[in-house]
């Protein structure tokens, strides 16, 4: 109180008749300015601390380090690898980033992969995210429907990233979600229809809002949105949108592009000479304008990268060399029935053969491992004989194979 009675502000001394609002408490006063200047300090200090657990709780690597950590687990594409750590890393320098008054804002880094089936990109999603130790969520986008239709909502893709992150909110909100298959929701066609394009076109447009960041409700367990359901606000602006696609046929859409020859495919006016196994390489944003996505989602991703088919060498790597190659797989498994397992070098490159055949690429490789093993793993188990060594030769895969369905497929 001042000396005529008038009460004052305890935090700055002014008057009443000097600001605006002075709210009285139980043993002082507090101004409408002080009220403001508190909100602002409170705000940066709730900020810096959220700052610093992301901080320690995120394992951000440089981009050389998550490269060297997504060749233990992935053979080749160095060129897709170089690009998504890249990605990643400037995407979750985003987040760290301390508060600026400056006005520049960096924007995300979303990534698309191009690649044929079985060629890593799934698994290089799901190996960035365990990296850095952030929750992680694989969606399919062939089951996501425009709202209103049988099907997925949106939404159900960041209610898988939720239940990742154990409904932590705050931990799904700077996640990694992976969208397979976003080939498959192409506009159908470029004429005008009188039937809704509901899981081609309107799933994009729908998936735009998640992509560039927003407040989105989401049912926590998933299933459709009603009227009387609870949901969870997520703010999407900081999750990372990973997607992939095989996108069979774009080679086409880039060959007329790139006005290549019947023989020879060299460029007209420049003769370079035109890789035709593998043109995905020379893919821009204006081919996936052409195979069927709108521009307003491939503006969302600015990121464009390929990942390179699997030739025999790649598949034969694969199978031995990674942490979680397919071999170290099944010798693990055996080793927890007290077997040794081991496989002759020309089985291997029997194995590598068949899955170069199928044209089924790593995937490929599991199926015919599958086939081979079968008996064995359900035999061995349960032997009344003590078995401790078990070998496989050319002649016992041959032999498995020929019984096993696998047998039926169409060589690629």
């Amino acid at each position: 109180m001042s000396s005529k009675g008038e009460p004052r502000c305890s935090f700055c001394g002014k008057s009443k008749s000097e600001v605006n609002i002075l709210i009285a408490g139980i043993s002082g006063h507090i101004c409408d300015g002080c009220i403001s200047q508190a909100q602002h300090i409170v705000e940066e200090e709730i900020t810096q601390r959220v700052e610093t657990t992301i901080s320690k709780t995120i394992n951000l690597l440089k981009p050389r380090d998550i490269k060297s950590h997504l060749d233990e687990y992935v053979i080749g594409q160095d060129q897709a690898k170089k690009v998504l750590s890249v990605a990643v890393y400037n995407h979750y320098k985003r987040i760290t980033q301390k508060t600026t008054e400056d006005d520049v804002e960096i924007e995300k880094s979303n990534v698309i992969l191009l690649g044929e089936t079985g060629t890593g990109k799934t698994l290089l999603a799901k190996t960035i995210a365990k990296i850095l130790n952030v929750p992680f969520a694989v969606a399919d986008a062939t089951v996501i429907t425009e709202a209103g239709y049988v099907g997925e909502d949106v939404e159900s893709i960041l209610t898988k990233l939720l239940q990742a992150a154990d409904y932590d909110v705050s931990s799904a909100e700077r996640g990694i979600v992976f969208i397979d298959e976003i080939d498959k929701i192409t506009r159908k066609s470029d004429n005008p229809s009188i039937t809704r394009d509901v899981s081609g076109e309107g799933v994009q447009q729908a998936l735009l809002k998640l992509l560039e960041g927003a407040e989105v409700g989401v049912p926590p367990k998933g299933g459709r949105k009603h009227p009387e359901q609870k949901l969870v606000q997520i703010n999407t602006k900081n999750i990372l949108f990973i997607t992939g696609g095989a996108f069979v046929g774009i080679d086409k859409v880039i060959g007329k592009r790139l006005n290549t020859k019947a023989l020879g495919y060299s460029r007209l006016k420049e003769r370079e000479t035109i890789e035709v196994d593998n043109m995905l390489q020379y893919v821009n944003p204006s081919d996936l304008k052409s195979y069927g996505l709108i521009p307003e989602l491939i503006g969302r991703f600015p990121v464009l990268t390929f990942l390179n088919p699997l030739d025999d060498v790649a598949l034969r790597r694969i199978l031995t060399e990674p942490k979680n190659a397919l071999v170290k797989q099944y010798s693990k498994l055996f080793e927890m029935e007290d077997i040794k397992l081991s496989f002759d070098k020309d089985v291997l490159d029997f194995m590598v053969k068949r899955a170069v055949d199928f044209g089924l690429g790593a995937r490929g490789l599991r199926s015919i491992c599958e086939a081979i093993m079968m008996d064995a793993m359900f035999e061995l188990p349960s032997s009344d004989e003590e078995v401790k060594e078990f070998k496989v030769t050319k002649n016992y895969a041959i032999e498995k194979l020929k019984n096993s369905t696998i047998k039926n497929l169409k060589v690629a």
